[in-house]
């Protein structure tokens, strides 16, 4: 999918890296103050680790190992686990993925971008693999104070809740996937934020959101590779660390502490759930659309199937926020309720095939996207021709990939782009015939939704 959640998986949390590091000025400290004893350093690391535990009321079940490391470290401790992570097959893939969706351009190169970007920001973590505190030894004492409590609260997170199965048990949707990843980064920065609040409790301020997104940007700027990325990435990075703490604010006041214990025995499915809180809170029935691949490329000479997967509304936002503009995303993407796509590509001339299906809240809703899809078209291929067969609800248009079809039928969107020529009659046929099939979807997750409920959420 192309919305891979590369940050929990090189490792989980490159801790308050983002949060700390973005939220709050990172100043210059001299070497001496980097410098720390070793005994001084290890000493706090388990003075935060007593602390996180009487917050969050999870039991210190085994002492936590602890390393101290400099820059080069950490840069070659990520680069091993984003090798164990992502073999070359996968990381082409999701380069196809993000140039199809016309978010990065055909000479980005997804591995070197992604080490730097996150390299740029580590400043200490805690690694469920060797279940090892790697303490940075360059990071000053205000600073090192937040860093630990985040990552030491995903110490306490693995030794209950195993964080390696918890995140990739749903490897293979990254829309949930990603939910998961903001429960964990979440309540890590919901910890780290009620520590520097002292007495005032977290649950009984109304939600941070608002306050920390114009704060973070303010802070960009100290990481170049962060700041010049494109905008998916960077909304996608924060994503965990501030809707993920919106969402742990909203369950705190469902129980407190203790209470979000529950978000890992029985997590959210979708970033929606974390965008807006009540929908899991309440058991909120969750759609689904089903895409089968289509009879009218089944013999389409020279596609090679690549993958099939979800945007979700996180990846909605962040598709039309970089192409559109965040503020046209803020618009439409809380309408979003189901999706899935497909995407092919010529062998011969390394083009690509893309067909999505999204269901939105409303007929209205469901235009609207149909409007900005149009336009995201125009974006992504700037030859693109209409045909005079166009009309209110269908665009049909031809560009240098391929043709293209894009139509809303009721509540949804279908559509699919670098279509053969020969095939785009049956191509339509098919889209249109897609009736139908999301009831039954619904019946289904519904159904899953009602048995959320019945555990209590």
């Amino acid at each position: 999918m192309v919305f891979k959640r590369f940050k929990s998986s090189i490792p989980i949390a490159v801790a308050a890296a983002l949060v700390a590091g973005l939220a709050w000025t990172w100043p210059a400290f001299s070497q001496a103050s980097a410098a720390e004893s070793q005994k001084a350093l290890f000493a706090q690391a388990d003075a935060i680790l007593e602390q996180m535990s009487r917050l969050t009321g999870l039991k210190i079940l085994a002492p936590v190992k602890k390393e101290i490391v400099d820059r080069a470290q950490v840069r070659q401790y990520l680069i091993q686990n984003f090798h164990h992570d992502f073999t070359p097959r996968e990381l082409q893939d999701q380069e196809d993925e993000l140039q199809a969706f016309g978010l990065i351009s055909q000479d980005f190169h997804l591995e070197s971008f992604l080490i730097k970007f996150y390299t740029e920001q580590a400043a200490g973590f805690y690694d469920p693999r060797s279940k090892t505190m790697f303490i940075a030894n360059w990071v000053g004492p205000d600073i090192q104070k937040m860093v630990l409590a985040h990552e030491l609260t995903h110490a306490l997170q693995d030794q209950h809740f195993d964080l390696e199965k918890y995140l990739h048990a749903v490897r293979d949707n990254d829309d949930a996937m990603a939910a998961r990843d903001a429960v964990v980064e979440g309540e890590a920065t919901a910890t780290m934020v009620q520590q520097d609040l002292g007495p005032v409790d977290l649950a009984s301020l109304p939600s941070l959101v608002p306050l920390m997104e114009p704060l973070l940007k303010q802070q960009v700027g100290q990481f170049p590779v962060f700041s010049s990325s494109p905008y998916f990435f960077r909304f996608e990075a924060m994503f965990p660390y501030i809707q993920g703490l919106g969402f742990i604010q909203a369950n705190l006041a469902g129980g407190g502490w203790p209470h979000l214990n529950a978000l890992f025995t029985n997590p959210p499915a979708e970033t929606r759930e974390i965008f807006d809180p009540e929908v899991y809170l309440k058991a909120r029935p969750l759609p689904n659309v089903s895409l089968p691949r289509p009879r009218a490329l089944k013999h389409a000479r020279g596609l090679r199937w690549i993958v099939s997967g979800t945007l979700g509304e996180l990846g909605y936002d962040a598709m039309v926020g970089q192409l559109l503009s965040p503020a046209k995303a803020k618009t439409i993407a809380p309408a979003w309720r189901a999706d899935r796509y497909l995407l092919y590509q010529n062998t011969r001339t390394r083009n690509f095939t893309l067909i999505g299906r999204t269901l939105w809240a409303s007929p209205e809703s469901a235009l609207a996207f149909f409007r900005d899809y149009h336009a995201i078209l125009a974006h992504k291929y700037p030859a693109l021709a209409p045909s005079p067969r166009s009309a209110t609800d269908l665009f049909i248009g031809s560009a240098p990939n391929g043709r293209i079809v894009l139509l809303r039928a009721g509540s949804e969107c279908r559509w699919a782009e670098g279509v053969p020529a020969g095939k785009m009659k049956k191509m339509i046929k098919w889209l249109r015939s897609l009736g139908g099939e999301t009831s039954a979807g619904v019946a289904s997750q519904a159904s899953s939704a009602g048995s959320r409920a019945a555990r209590g959420h």
